[in-house]
């Protein structure tokens, strides 16, 4: 049933892959007039005509008021809000070619967990700089598109200085089931999903060689290490990264074979090359990519990152995964806690 709103808003989100379609039902569902743009006109047709996403979301019904066209400017006339559900590689061209359409003010909002491949920009760095006159923020946190159309109880971040989008961005996307936090760390918020996905993948690894439980833990909190001394080096605020969009969503993609850079490594765990295991998996494993990037900035800046060089050596230089464990397990035993509240 959807729900009558005196503050109805017309929102597109631009993407056919499984989180765009959760957010446009939740959208639609709260009464706003809300269309989903997808490339492939094929697939959009297709999803017009069984209202349904069979491809990403099978058995998920669509909502009967969302829209869903291939004619990018049909799709984007008018509207205020913009969700952008885009793979980073797809990311720049898309905005490119949206820029023209947009009335002055569109709130622009990212929910695409990548690094620009061809250089170290985040979604919201490609969104300033392809648009003028635009409200920008980012969407990120653990959010698992089927569990979010199943209606268990989600939680996730709007992050954007203009402190108005995000009130406005927490009113279209609240429901019984979905809660939306705000946060004033764009980068910080980006720069976790991003780098959640790297340690993803070794987590696959680890289940697919049956360790334990303590080993799982082992690794998730030394990767939060990590990633909080990699967004302070980048400017970021590590304290953003104990938050949904840094340890939650890092524990959700570490701990889920429903995460596609989880079942990567559980693949390449398994024996397979990584080509074989990505195309098995059929969808964009963003932390593939995401792990060449992150080890040349680190090594550039000086962060220590010792489980993103050994993601990479297993990934791209095929070194046995044994014989890099052992070299982990050696490595200098440094503090456990770097920041804490004393003065």
């Amino acid at each position: 049933m959807q729900k009558e709103t005196s503050n109805s808003r017309s929102v597109v989100v631009l993407g056919g892959g499984s989180f765009g379609t959760a957010i446009a039902n939740i959208v639609a569902g709260n009464g706003h007039d809300t269309r989903q743009w997808m490339r492939d006109s094929v697939r959009a047709e297709a999803c017009r005509e069984a209202r349904e996403n069979e491809k990403y979301l099978p058995g998920v019904a669509l909502h009967p008021a969302l829209c869903i066209s291939s004619n990018l400017q049909e799709a984007v006339q008018g509207c205020d809000i913009v969700f952008i559900a885009i793979p980073s590689g797809s990311f720049r061209a898309v905005v490119r070619r949206l820029a023209p359409m947009l009335k002055p003010g569109t709130m622009l909002i990212s929910t695409t967990k990548g690094i620009e491949h061809d250089h170290f920009h985040l979604m919201s760095e490609i969104l300033r700089e392809e648009t003028a006159g635009m409200r920008v923020g980012v969407l990120s946190g653990p959010n698992f598109a089927k569990e979010i159309v199943e209606g268990h109880y989600t939680a996730t971040v709007i992050a954007s200085e203009d402190e108005k989008l995000c009130r406005d961005i927490q009113a279209a996307l609240h429901s019984e089931t979905f809660r939306v936090y705000s946060s004033q760390d764009v980068y910080g918020v980006e720069l976790a999903g991003a780098l959640k996905n790297i340690y993803a993948i070794i987590t696959g690894m680890a289940a697919a060689l049956d360790r334990g439980q303590n080993t799982i833990s082992l690794l998730i909190t030394r990767s939060l290490a990590e990633m909080m001394r990699f967004a302070e080096a980048m400017g970021a605020d590590p304290m953003t990264l104990i938050g949904l969009a840094g340890v939650g969503d890092l524990i959700l993609t570490c701990s889920s074979n429903l995460s596609r850079n989880y079942r990567v490594g559980y693949l390449v765990g398994k024996g397979k090359s990584l080509d074989r295991a990505v195309a098995e998996i059929g969808q964009v494993a963003e932390g593939v990519n995401t792990i060449r990037l992150i080890k040349k900035k680190a090594e550039e800046m000086g962060v220590y990152m010792p489980l993103v060089s050994a993601i990479y050596a297993i990934l791209f230089e095929q070194r046995p995964i044994p014989e890099v464990i052992r070299h982990l397990m050696s490595g200098v035993q440094t503090f456990d806690v770097a920041y804490s509240a004393k003065p």
